[in-house]
């Protein structure tokens, strides 16, 4: 299979002051705040933050999948923007140019298909295909995707698969047709160990052979930190840092990023040692909070005082560049120095526990 190619001026996905409002009888609701971020073909942009932080909803509008809700800013595939197309030229989008692996697997197989049929589906709608070359193609794609006996496989309901399976399956309905970006939102969640780094390795080996732009939701930063090449922090549906991994893990700027960092487990914690967990709740979208979204939480803006924590209280900080090009913080009170955190490992290891040393795929075979 030949990797999908975009312009050289164009990057594979360009998110650009994304926002998404939804009106509710309590007002208006803005879930995401002017979020930017790219996507280049061949690598992994891991979406980090908390329950409520806008990651799952940034992730719907670049597939136009919201209903009901207000989107603006602009979302380019390859340089052709998204936003503002029918939802009869996005259909012919979706699956074909760009596909989600969506987290909740037993929603998204309907019950009364086949596992087969449902991927075949797809296939037969972009291409025109016939029954039996779809079928086919199906089967392939459960065998390239490693579900054992395929053929009998796809003649099953997505009851008889285990969670792990229908996972891969979802993986392999999303690829059918041979998308250039994939959209994957929690694939790990509700897994085993085991079966989590399965299916991690399974998207970075499809990923290479591909050259795959993925798009990686989650709330796990062992997941980010073994997967992703960039790491978008969100929080309070605004971004709150981005860098690449291996900067963010060894010295994160933003005080939200540090916190996550340290409410990890780690193996040389003491047996009895309590979990770190972060102080307060994350905000409501719909009561923001003046400032920064994090101020109420923050220990930096408490140990502020004057001036700084009016700051920090009573005016958002613009995503700025840090500690070189390749780095953008929102943030009055940036950390300049803190100790350093674990290597997370190259890009396509897989996942292990905060302070072990990384698995690569080899290793773990």
């Amino acid at each position: 299979m030949t990797p999908f190619t975009t312009a050289p001026d164009h990057p594979l996905l360009r998110v650009r002051d994304l926002r998404v409002a939804f009106d509710t009888p309590a007002g208006t609701v803005q879930a995401v705040d002017g979020v930017s971020f790219t996507v280049e073909a061949g690598r992994t942009l891991g979406l980090v933050g908390e329950s409520g932080s806008g990651k799952s909803v940034t992730s719907l509008a670049v597939l136009g999948l919201h209903r009901g809700a207000r989107v603006s800013g602009s979302v380019a595939l390859a340089g052709r923007e998204l936003l503002g197309l029918s939802e009869s030229r996005l259909g012919r989008l979706r699956g074909r140019r760009m596909a989600m692996v969506f987290q909740d697997t037993l929603s998204a197989l309907h019950p009364a298909y086949t596992v087969g049929e449902q991927i075949a589906e797809a296939h037969r709608h972009h291409f025109g295909s016939g029954r039996r070359a779809a079928r086919r193609r199906a089967v392939d794609m459960l065998g390239e995707v490693g579900i054992p006996e395929p053929a009998r496989r796809a003649g099953e309901y997505p009851h008889q698969f285990s969670g792990g399976m229908r996972q891969r399956a979802m993986i392999a309905m999303a690829l059918a047709c041979e998308p250039e970006l994939l959209v994957a939102d929690e694939p790990t969640t509700a897994l085993d160990v085991t079966v989590q780094a399965q299916i991690l390795e399974l998207i970075a080996r499809l990923q290479q052979e591909r050259g795959l732009g993925v798009l990686m939701i989650t709330h796990d930063l062992g997941v980010v930190a073994r997967v992703a090449h960039d790491v978008l922090v969100m929080y309070g549906g605004r971004a709150a840092e981005q860098a690449p991994v291996d900067e963010l893990f060894h010295g994160p700027a933003h005080p939200y990023t540090r916190a996550l960092l340290d409410s990890l487990p780690r193996l040389d914690d003491p047996d009895d040692a309590p979990l770190r967990a972060i102080p307060g709740s994350p905000p409501s979208p719909a009561e923001p909070v003046p400032g920064c979204p994090f101020e109420p939480r923050c220990p930096r803006a408490a140990a502020a005082g004057g001036a700084e924590r009016d700051r920090c209280g009573g005016r958002v900080p613009p995503l700025r560049p840090f500690s070189g090009d390749h780095r953008l913080v929102a943030c009055h009170l940036p950390l300049t120095a803190v100790p350093a955190v674990p290597r997370p490992g190259p890009p396509g290891a897989l996942p292990g526990p905060p302070g072990a040393a990384p698995a690569t795929a080899e290793e773990a075979r």
